[in-house]
């Protein structure tokens, strides 16, 4: 590879194995054209062995359909582009033993850091994960979880609580005074904060929240859950809240197919403003999350020496699913 780019040995090396030692551009391209000229692929497992870490990004998503984790994908794939990292993405499914099981075949390629994206429960985390992730650290990986008190050494958090607690006193603003919450089972994080803050946020503007429904974090979940419901009686000018858009906009396709309207009969309102909440019909008031940049800042927690959580501000957006109640 040296003799066919011209260059030392160590040159061609610093090139190829992405050391941070400053090569000459001229002598970087001609490596560059050696190794495709020769289909040259670097040896990863090799190079972990040598340097103890691999130049990989782990991030563990619950659901990789779900866009809330997509969008947050997004920006830790943009943090390792601009470092010239690789991006690997392991599905849990909320499943403590399958998250284990993932983290111990990850410690085994090294990757340089891990980023555990997934809400977790209230419950301390499972003493297998918890095991593996102290291993993975002793072998030099840094771990970033997401949400207070993260197992990691550091953690990213979103303030879900005051987040849902503004959009609650918005929708008491706009005359909403009976509100139905669709949240995900008991005990996870994210979930919980939202329901609680939004509970917070309505009865301190004059409204309440007369029931809270459980399901999952699933589309279908919220078209079900909503369904149920709505077999139970929904006065017109109830207001419903989901956790998430997703389950929102499930609830909304519930209501369509009850024959109900959802706006002016049934108002809707989600969290996080992902991309389909805009290009639904009527459009989903949410709670905008910078998903894009809390990925971006897990990454950078993954790699910065001296790394600190900057400000994720919250904005509540009001959109025609809810179009408020006439005094």
């Amino acid at each position: 590879m040296a003799r066919e780019a011209g260059v030392s040995l160590a040159t061609a090396s610093r090139v190829l194995n992405g050391s941070e030692r400053k090569v000459a551009e001229s002598f970087r391209e001609r490596v560059e054209a050696a190794a495709v000229k020769l289909g040259y692929t670097a040896n990863v497992s090799a190079q972990a062995t040598a340097r103890g870490t691999s130049p990989v990004i782990a991030l563990l998503v619950a659901d990789i359909a779900d866009p809330y984790f997509g969008l947050i994908a997004s920006g830790v794939a943009r943090g390792a582009d601009e470092h010239g990292l690789v991006v690997t993405i392991a599905i849990t499914e909320r499943d403590p033993a399958r998250e284990a099981r993932i983290v111990r075949a990850l410690r085994g390629q090294r990757p340089l850091g891990l980023i555990l994206a997934a809400s977790r429960t209230q419950e301390p985390m499972e003493a297998d994960t918890a095991r593996e992730l102290a291993d993975f650290a002793r072998l030099g990986g840094r771990v970033v979880a997401f949400g207070p008190e993260g197992e990691g050494e550091r953690h990213i958090e979103i303030d879900n609580r005051s987040g849902a607690e503004a959009l609650g006193r918005r929708m008491a603003a706009l005359g909403y005074r009976s509100a139905i919450a669709i949240g995900a089972a008991e005990g996870v994080r994210t979930s919980d904060d939202r329901l609680a803050g939004f509970r917070t946020g309505i009865e301190a503007a004059g409204g309440t929240v007369a029931a809270v429904r459980r399901g999952d974090f699933r589309r279908e979940s919220g078209a079900a859950v909503m369904t149920d419901v709505l077999a139970d009686g929904v006065p017109a000018g109830t207001l419903v809240f989901a956790i998430s858009d997703v389950l929102a906009i499930g609830a909304m396709s519930a209501i369509r197919d009850a024959g109900r309207e959802v706006g002016s009969d049934i108002a809707v309102c989600g969290f996080d403003d992902v991309p389909s909440s805009r290009d639904v019909s009527p459009a989903l008031t949410t709670v905008r999350v910078p998903l894009s940049e809390v990925g971006y800042q897990a990454f950078r927690a993954t790699v910065d020496a001296d790394w600190e959580q900057a400000p994720l501000p919250l904005e509540v957006v009001v959109r025609a699913s809810t179009p408020g109640v006439a005094p």
